[in-house]
């Protein structure tokens, strides 16, 4: 897939076969009552055709580890009482066919199945009341008069990524590319989700997700959503020098794959190296649940 000039705009078609994969994959999800922990996590990853849901056999492949690590193993205990998922971007711009990055970014997407995995990790939360913070992107339209941009502010601008008619205005809002995944808005609307205020680069340095979590009492985060390289990255690492354990869900993010790289594969190169813990969905979802 490629990405035009950014002052022309960005080729957000999709092949059928792409477009086959996302459709198959976004299947309601099951879970039941009194399963072993075994059967819980199954129930939440699996899609009603009976697949797992993770990155397809290709991705896993593709993206494996490193046969033998150079580096130490590291990992994260999952306490409730201080652990909470936050999911970056859970936007139909980022995720969806209909949205604007689709075109460099639904290549990874559907390899990594990320909407599913991301409702996965919402599903188990929500069933064993972990905390779910959200943090969001928008752009307003005193944004676009910046005087400088990076190469992909750039872009997100001259696509109107993200935009919304100001900071106290929901018009148009409803079924936008700022607008939450359709099938995310059962569990960010269920008046227990903290929605924070919008990061306007990539990092919370501009939100006030620090705030909202500490004042939780939480500094132990499970880290999804959207991209792997751009606003997941930088959360990680202002997390972490913020004091934060952050364990990564890597089949639950997703990268723009451009000539310049694929961006997913630079954002699994530093989870290994700095994250405190990288887990698959169905790790994470079975560390989720053991955490009653």
């Amino acid at each position: 897939m490629t990405i035009k000039n950014s002052e022309a705009g960005c080729d957000c078609h999709q092949s059928d076969a792409a477009q086959e994969k996302v459709d198959a994959g976004r299947r309601r999800l099951l879970s039941k009552g009194g399963m072993t922990l075994a059967a819980a996590t199954a129930a939440i990853t699996t899609g009603m055709g009976g697949s797992t849901l993770a990155a397809t056999e290709e991705a896993k492949d593709l993206y494996a580890d490193p046969e033998k690590p150079g580096l130490p193993a590291t990992d994260m205990d999952v306490d409730k009482s201080r652990t909470a998922l936050v999911v970056i971007d859970p936007q139909v711009d980022f995720l969806s066919p209909t949205g604007v990055a689709w075109g460099v970014v639904g290549e990874s997407v559907t390899e990594q199945q990320t909407v599913d995995n991301i409702e996965s990790l919402f599903k188990a939360a929500k069933q064993v009341d972990m905390p779910v913070f959200i943090s969001p992107h928008y752009y307003y339209p005193h944004d676009h008069k910046w005087k400088f941009e990076g190469a992909l502010e750039k872009t997100m601008h001259s696509i109107s990524m993200f935009d919304r008619e100001g900071p106290l205005n929901v018009d148009n809002f409803e079924g936008s590319g700022a607008d939450w995944m359709p099938q995310y808005k059962k569990y960010i609307n269920d008046g227990k989700t903290v929605v924070c205020s919008p990061h306007k680069v990539y990092s919370l340095a501009q939100n006030d997700l620090n705030l909202q979590l500490r004042k939780q009492g939480i500094d132990k985060i499970i880290l999804a959503g959207m991209s792997a390289n751009l606003c997941v990255q930088a959360h990680l690492y202002e997390m972490l020098e913020l004091g934060y354990e952050v364990a990564v869900v890597r089949d639950a993010t997703a990268g723009a794959k451009v000539p310049e790289g694929d961006g997913y594969l630079a954002a699994l190169i530093n989870y290994r190296m700095v994250a405190n813990a990288v887990w698959w969905t169905e790790d994470a979802v079975s560390r989720i649940i053991a955490s009653t």
